[in-house]
């Protein structure tokens, strides 16, 4: 597998572009020494052994019909970071000239092959030796449902990613929310006054992701948030949430319901710090010329004031 960077096609000559000769027959030689060049070119790509030619500027028409004569596939204009990600996976170095290819420069994949899927054509390098990564193509009926699910694979890609990074998990399903409001609720008995009103709040908070998660389902969360509120008080209970196939409660750590603890502790760390900023905001300054209306007492002598 052969990547190129370079135009393997006959171009016009750029405008204001001027050739002197003295005799009208040497014009013809400034034609061939183009045609060689271009011919040059090719026939050093075929001898490189190279089964697969891609650049990431154009192959012209005379390019590919001189490589599909010869048995080769070739593809111009392939985008940058596609040229790239085939780099990695192949092995191959992207060339910016035909002159020097050794096989080092070149690319192995097991096989290749240009598969039509739904209305566009793709090519499938497989068997690369090189590669640890893999291509997903999401197909669908509409562009918000292809959108949904990009952004649905994405997040469940970069979790897992999180959790190989940081492999601390709890229990998902609303199931740590209610235990440290649990323990939060349990906490504020020991304490007095108006932080006693404060850490009550605060656990009641919590209460907000498996209510959010009922919701979203279409069910009744009170009846069971009631039920989560009694089996957490128990102690075997720690790890229950939502279940949210069967309308109940269930043990989230067992079913394989996992949230990674990094991820948990970042998204309450910015909660509580955007609950603290909005209440810290005790009063708010309105410019009396923002609604575009100038005081009586500050209009410019000459306009007509208003009785």
């Amino acid at each position: 597998m052969l990547l190129l960077n370079i135009e393997l096609e006959l171009k016009a000559e750029k405008d204001n572009a001027e050739i002197k000769i003295e005799n009208p027959s040497e014009y013809q030689s400034f034609v061939d020494a183009e045609w060689n060049i271009i011919y040059e070119k090719l026939r050093k790509c075929v001898e490189s052994g190279a089964k697969v030619i891609l650049s990431r500027l154009a192959i012209g028409d005379l390019a590919t019909q001189y490589f599909a004569d010869r048995g080769l596939f070739s593809a111009g204009r392939v985008p940058g970071e596609d040229l790239v990600r085939v780099s990695k996976a192949t092995g191959g170095k992207i060339q910016t000239t035909t002159n020097g290819l050794t096989p080092d420069v070149l690319g192995t994949c097991g096989e290749f092959e240009e598969r039509q899927v739904g209305s566009e054509r793709y090519n499938f390098f497989i068997g690369c030796k090189h590669t640890k990564t893999a291509t997903v193509i999401l197909r669908g009926g509409g562009e918000h449902f292809i959108d949904e699910a990009e952004r649905s694979l994405h997040d469940a890609i970069m979790i897992v990613r999180r959790v190989m990074k940081h492999p601390e998990v709890v229990a998902g399903g609303g199931a740590i929310d209610m235990e440290i409001s649990k323990h939060l609720n349990k906490k504020s008995m020991e304490v007095a006054g108006k932080e006693q009103l404060i850490m009550k709040g605060f656990a009641k908070a919590f209460e907000a992701i498996p209510r959010q998660l009922l919701h979203n389902a279409g069910f009744d969360a009170n009846d069971l948030l009631n039920l989560l509120r009694k089996k957490h008080s128990q102690p075997e209970g720690k790890w229950f949430g939502v279940d949210l196939v069967n309308e109940d409660i269930f043990d989230a750590y067992a079913n394989y319901v996992w949230e990674p603890a990094l991820v948990k502790l970042n998204s309450v760390e910015a909660a509580t710090e955007a609950a603290c900023v909005i209440l810290s905001v005790d009063e708010t300054v309105k410019n009396p010329k923002s609604d575009g209306k100038i005081p009586q007492d500050e209009m410019p002598e000459g306009l007509g004031r208003h009785l």
